[in-house]
Protein backbone atom coordinates (compact mmCIF):
# COMPACT_ATOMS: atom_id res chain seq x y z
CA UNK A 1 0.00 0.00 0.00
CA UNK A 2 1.22 3.39 -0.44
CA UNK A 3 0.72 5.60 2.33
CA UNK A 4 -1.86 7.37 1.15
CA UNK A 5 -3.85 3.93 1.35
CA UNK A 6 -2.45 2.95 4.29
CA UNK A 7 -4.31 6.07 5.87
CA UNK A 8 -7.54 5.40 4.33
CA UNK A 9 -7.30 1.99 5.48
CA UNK A 10 -6.71 3.32 9.10
CA UNK A 11 -9.71 5.41 9.23
CA UNK A 12 -12.04 3.33 7.35
CA UNK A 13 -11.30 0.19 9.62
CA UNK A 14 -11.31 2.30 12.77
CA UNK A 15 -14.86 3.29 11.75
CA UNK A 16 -16.03 0.30 11.31
CA UNK A 17 -14.01 -1.20 14.33
CA UNK A 18 -15.40 2.00 16.98
CA UNK A 19 -18.66 3.49 15.39
CA UNK A 20 -19.06 5.15 18.50
CA UNK A 21 -16.25 5.73 20.71
CA UNK A 22 -16.24 6.13 24.47
CA UNK A 23 -14.18 8.61 26.23
CA UNK A 24 -11.58 6.55 28.03
CA UNK A 25 -11.53 8.67 31.62
CA UNK A 26 -14.56 9.13 34.03
CA UNK A 27 -15.40 13.24 33.81
CA UNK A 28 -18.46 15.35 33.99
CA UNK A 29 -17.29 18.91 32.77
CA UNK A 30 -13.70 20.04 31.61
CA UNK A 31 -12.25 20.57 35.05
CA UNK A 32 -12.80 16.73 36.43
CA UNK A 33 -11.38 16.23 32.62
CA UNK A 34 -8.32 18.14 33.24
CA UNK A 35 -7.79 16.31 36.78
CA UNK A 36 -8.45 12.93 35.63
CA UNK A 37 -5.77 13.94 32.51
CA UNK A 38 -3.08 14.75 35.37
CA UNK A 39 -3.69 12.14 37.46
CA UNK A 40 -3.38 9.35 34.25
CA UNK A 41 0.63 10.56 33.47
CA UNK A 42 2.36 6.98 34.15
CA UNK A 43 -1.09 5.83 34.99
CA UNK A 44 -3.76 3.51 33.99
CA UNK A 45 -7.14 5.20 32.95
CA UNK A 46 -8.42 1.92 35.29
CA UNK A 47 -6.79 3.62 38.46
CA UNK A 48 -7.35 7.03 37.48
CA UNK A 49 -11.35 6.18 37.23
CA UNK A 50 -11.43 4.28 40.81
CA UNK A 51 -9.61 7.25 42.40
CA UNK A 52 -11.27 10.07 40.89
CA UNK A 53 -14.62 9.42 42.06
CA UNK A 54 -13.08 10.05 45.97
CA UNK A 55 -11.39 12.69 44.87
CA UNK A 56 -14.57 14.78 43.27
CA UNK A 57 -16.54 13.74 46.26
CA UNK A 58 -14.94 15.78 48.42
CA UNK A 59 -13.98 18.70 45.75
CA UNK A 60 -14.72 18.49 41.86
CA UNK A 61 -14.27 22.12 41.35
CA UNK A 62 -11.54 24.35 41.79
CA UNK A 63 -13.28 26.45 44.78
CA UNK A 64 -13.38 23.36 46.50
CA UNK A 65 -10.33 22.00 45.68
CA UNK A 66 -8.49 24.96 47.31
CA UNK A 67 -10.65 24.35 50.27
CA UNK A 68 -8.19 21.03 50.74
CA UNK A 69 -4.71 20.62 51.79
CA UNK A 70 -1.90 19.10 49.12
CA UNK A 71 -1.77 16.28 51.73
CA UNK A 72 -5.01 15.83 51.99
CA UNK A 73 -4.95 15.45 47.68
CA UNK A 74 -1.82 13.38 47.74
CA UNK A 75 -3.71 11.13 49.76
CA UNK A 76 -5.84 10.18 48.29
CA UNK A 77 -4.19 10.29 44.42
CA UNK A 78 -1.45 8.33 45.82
CA UNK A 79 -2.49 4.77 44.45
CA UNK A 80 -2.13 6.86 40.51
CA UNK A 81 2.09 7.32 41.42
CA UNK A 82 3.64 10.72 41.24
CA UNK A 83 1.67 11.95 43.79
CA UNK A 84 3.94 14.54 45.29
CA UNK A 85 4.08 16.73 41.96
CA UNK A 86 0.02 16.00 41.17
CA UNK A 87 -1.14 16.65 44.34
CA UNK A 88 0.53 20.10 44.23
CA UNK A 89 0.06 20.48 40.50
CA UNK A 90 -3.97 20.01 41.05
CA UNK A 91 -3.58 22.48 43.97
CA UNK A 92 -1.97 25.10 42.07
CA UNK A 93 -4.00 24.82 39.15
CA UNK A 94 -7.07 25.27 40.33
CA UNK A 95 -5.66 28.06 42.57
CA UNK A 96 -4.95 29.76 38.83
CA UNK A 97 -8.15 28.71 37.82
CA UNK A 98 -10.11 31.04 40.22
CA UNK A 99 -7.56 33.83 40.16
CA UNK A 100 -6.88 34.05 36.29
CA UNK A 101 -10.13 32.45 34.94
CA UNK A 102 -12.88 32.58 37.30
CA UNK A 103 -12.78 28.89 38.07
CA UNK A 104 -13.02 28.20 34.19
CA UNK A 105 -10.57 25.98 32.79
CA UNK A 106 -9.44 28.03 29.60
CA UNK A 107 -10.26 27.08 26.09
CA UNK A 108 -6.40 27.13 24.62
CA UNK A 109 -3.41 25.41 24.22
CA UNK A 110 -0.95 28.65 25.62
CA UNK A 111 -3.34 29.08 29.07
CA UNK A 112 -3.56 25.40 29.87
CA UNK A 113 -0.03 24.94 29.24
CA UNK A 114 0.79 27.58 31.90
CA UNK A 115 -0.68 25.40 34.82
CA UNK A 116 1.17 23.63 37.03
CA UNK A 117 1.47 19.82 36.12
CA UNK A 118 0.10 20.48 32.72
CA UNK A 119 2.16 19.56 29.33
CA UNK A 120 1.21 19.55 25.98
CA UNK A 121 -0.04 16.26 25.91
CA UNK A 122 -2.94 16.89 28.79
CA UNK A 123 -4.08 20.11 26.60
CA UNK A 124 -4.75 18.78 23.61
CA UNK A 125 -6.53 15.95 25.29
CA UNK A 126 -8.70 18.70 27.13
CA UNK A 127 -9.06 20.54 23.79
CA UNK A 128 -9.74 18.11 21.89
CA UNK A 129 -12.62 16.06 24.68
CA UNK A 130 -14.12 18.72 26.41
CA UNK A 131 -14.45 21.82 24.15
CA UNK A 132 -14.30 20.30 20.61
CA UNK A 133 -11.25 21.73 19.21
CA UNK A 134 -9.26 19.49 16.67
CA UNK A 135 -6.39 17.79 18.17
CA UNK A 136 -4.18 14.74 18.26
CA UNK A 137 -2.75 14.19 21.81
CA UNK A 138 0.13 11.61 21.16
CA UNK A 139 -0.07 8.57 23.97
CA UNK A 140 1.75 5.21 23.64
CA UNK A 141 -0.08 3.13 21.95
CA UNK A 142 -0.49 6.38 19.51
CA UNK A 143 3.09 6.49 19.24
CA UNK A 144 3.73 2.71 19.31
CA UNK A 145 0.88 2.11 16.37
CA UNK A 146 1.82 5.02 14.40
CA UNK A 147 5.02 3.07 13.91
CA UNK A 148 3.67 -0.29 13.42
CA UNK A 149 1.64 1.36 10.20
CA UNK A 150 4.85 2.77 9.04
CA UNK A 151 3.34 6.38 9.36
CA UNK A 152 5.88 7.32 11.32
CA UNK A 153 9.63 6.76 11.84
CA UNK A 154 9.02 6.33 16.16
CA UNK A 155 12.09 8.83 17.03
CA UNK A 156 9.57 10.09 19.77
CA UNK A 157 5.75 11.76 20.34
CA UNK A 158 6.36 15.14 18.98
CA UNK A 159 7.81 13.96 15.63
CA UNK A 160 4.60 11.59 15.80
CA UNK A 161 2.08 13.86 16.46
CA UNK A 162 3.37 15.87 13.52
CA UNK A 163 3.20 13.29 11.26
CA UNK A 164 -0.51 12.60 12.39
CA UNK A 165 -1.65 15.54 11.79
CA UNK A 166 0.10 15.55 8.33
CA UNK A 167 -1.17 12.35 7.41
CA UNK A 168 -4.82 12.11 8.70
CA UNK A 169 -7.70 15.10 7.95
CA UNK A 170 -8.12 17.53 10.47
CA UNK A 171 -11.77 16.81 10.61
CA UNK A 172 -10.62 13.29 11.91
CA UNK A 173 -8.12 13.70 14.36
CA UNK A 174 -10.41 13.82 17.60
CA UNK A 175 -12.02 10.50 16.87
CA UNK A 176 -9.07 9.09 15.17
CA UNK A 177 -6.90 9.48 18.17
CA UNK A 178 -9.51 7.75 20.72
CA UNK A 179 -10.39 4.78 17.85
CA UNK A 180 -5.94 4.15 18.02
CA UNK A 181 -6.28 4.47 21.66
CA UNK A 182 -8.90 1.73 21.78
CA UNK A 183 -7.25 -0.45 19.14
CA UNK A 184 -3.69 -0.11 20.68
CA UNK A 185 -5.29 -1.92 23.69
CA UNK A 186 -7.28 -4.65 22.22
CA UNK A 187 -5.22 -5.68 19.63
CA UNK A 188 -1.79 -4.21 19.29
CA UNK A 189 -0.78 -3.88 22.88
CA UNK A 190 3.12 -3.71 23.46
CA UNK A 191 3.58 -6.95 25.25
CA UNK A 192 1.25 -10.31 24.14
CA UNK A 193 0.97 -8.94 20.51
CA UNK A 194 -0.54 -11.41 18.51
CA UNK A 195 0.16 -10.32 15.02
CA UNK A 196 -2.17 -12.21 13.54
CA UNK A 197 -4.92 -10.25 15.70
CA UNK A 198 -3.69 -7.11 14.53
CA UNK A 199 -5.16 -6.71 11.56
CA UNK A 200 -4.01 -3.32 10.65
CA UNK A 201 -0.15 -4.25 11.35
CA UNK A 202 -0.63 -7.46 9.90
CA UNK A 203 -1.97 -5.47 6.43
CA UNK A 204 0.11 -2.51 6.21
CA UNK A 205 2.78 -2.79 8.78
CA UNK A 206 6.55 -2.08 8.81
CA UNK A 207 7.71 -5.05 6.89
CA UNK A 208 11.18 -4.92 9.59
CA UNK A 209 8.55 -5.39 12.52
CA UNK A 210 6.89 -8.34 11.19
CA UNK A 211 10.09 -10.34 10.26
CA UNK A 212 11.37 -9.47 13.41
CA UNK A 213 7.84 -10.41 15.51
CA UNK A 214 8.19 -13.77 13.67
CA UNK A 215 11.56 -14.66 14.41
CA UNK A 216 10.86 -14.18 18.20
CA UNK A 217 7.30 -16.30 17.69
CA UNK A 218 7.80 -18.72 15.21
CA UNK A 219 4.75 -20.01 13.36
CA UNK A 220 3.88 -24.05 12.73
CA UNK A 221 2.86 -24.78 9.91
Amino acid sequence: MTKKERVTFVINTLKKLYPTIPIPLDHKDPYTLLIAVLLSAQCTDVRVNQITPLLFAKADNPFDMIKMSVEEIKEIIRPCGLSPMKSKGIHGLSHILIDKYNGEVPQSFEALEQLPAVGHKTASVVMSQAFGFPAFPVDTHIHRLMYRWNLTNGKNVIQTEKDAKRLFPEQVWNDLHLQIIWYGRQYSPARGWNLEDDIITKSIGRKLVIINYYKKNPVNS
